[in-house]
């Protein structure tokens, strides 16, 4: 039986990566489960960040931002441990990504604000529910990601190019697939782009900048959300002397049911 299929609950999941026990993408995991971003960074660039968020709230919407310090995020999944509870992050220190590591807990500072930002992976449960497959999930890889020539709104000392997500859809799935994810404007909602990559500046589709390839066949479109990577090209560009961030694609899986950020 698949690793994935077998994990129902996020405590679930919480212990495993614990004891290193899954290090694979979260896309698939505990279904029916809030899925986010994760960005803490120190608490002086913590009021420009916010700001950044709520000027770009498709790539970033912001769903719980932690005391400076707080590590149990006490609205979206008390008990876990955002140290500890993701499968891989990264250190990003002035600009460069320094680091992969399984825990941050060598990198916790008492002044880290931390931000929960929606993930697409929640509406994903919605998809397939809705009958429209996710090649991703089928093959177990990273789902592909890719800069674009679409620039966020700067806000302080935070700008940079939007980061898009992107799943193959079957023509027939198309119009359903943009209804399903619309629902959950709180994980990205409805797709910023469909079909002609080369327009939002994504060279070769074969070649993601984050995660990994997937097929497209015969009567599907590409089909790209705007996605929570946005804050890891915003950091190679903006230079913040240190963030930390999820690795793309190994979220922090929430213990808050994914149907309480839908609107009906």
């Amino acid at each position: 039986m698949n690793t994935t299929e077998m994990i129902e609950t996020p405590q679930e999941l919480w212990n495993l990566i614990r004891k290193d026990e899954y290090l694979k993408s979260t896309a698939g995991v505990a279904l029916g489960y809030l899925q986010t971003n994760l960005v803490p960074l120190p608490q002086e660039y913590a009021f420009d960040f916010l700001l950044f968020c709520q000027r770009n709230p498709k790539p970033c919407p912001i769903l719980e931002v932690m005391e400076p310090g707080e590590f149990e995020p006490k609205i979206l999944a008390k008990g876990a441990d955002i140290r500890t509870d993701v499968p891989f992050y990264r250190i990003y220190e002035n600009g460069e990504l320094k680091s992969e590591t399984k825990n941050i807990l060598d990198y916790w500072q008492d002044d880290l604000v931390s931000f929960l930002i929606g993930c697409s992976f929640t509406f994903e449960t919605a998809m397939l529910n809705a009958d429209i497959p996710l090649r991703h999930i089928e093959q177990d890889t990273t789902v592909p990601m890719y800069i674009t020539n679409i620039d966020t709104k700067p806000a302080g000392k935070f700008s940079g190019p939007t980061v898009v997500s992107m799943r193959p859809i079957h023509k027939e799935n198309l119009v359903r697939a943009v209804q399903v994810t619309s629902r959950f404007p709180g994980t990205h909602g409805a797709p910023i782009h469909i079909g002609e990559p080369g327009e939002i500046g994504i060279q070769d589709i074969n070649t993601p900048d984050f995660g990994e390839k997937s097929e497209i066949k015969d009567n599907e479109i590409p089909v790209f959300w705007a996605c929570g990577v946005t804050p890891q090209a915003v950091a190679l560009k903006s230079k913040p002397p240190i963030m930390i961030t999820h690795s793309p694609g190994y979220m922090f899986v929430t213990s808050t049911r994914d149907e309480s950020v839908a609107v009906i």
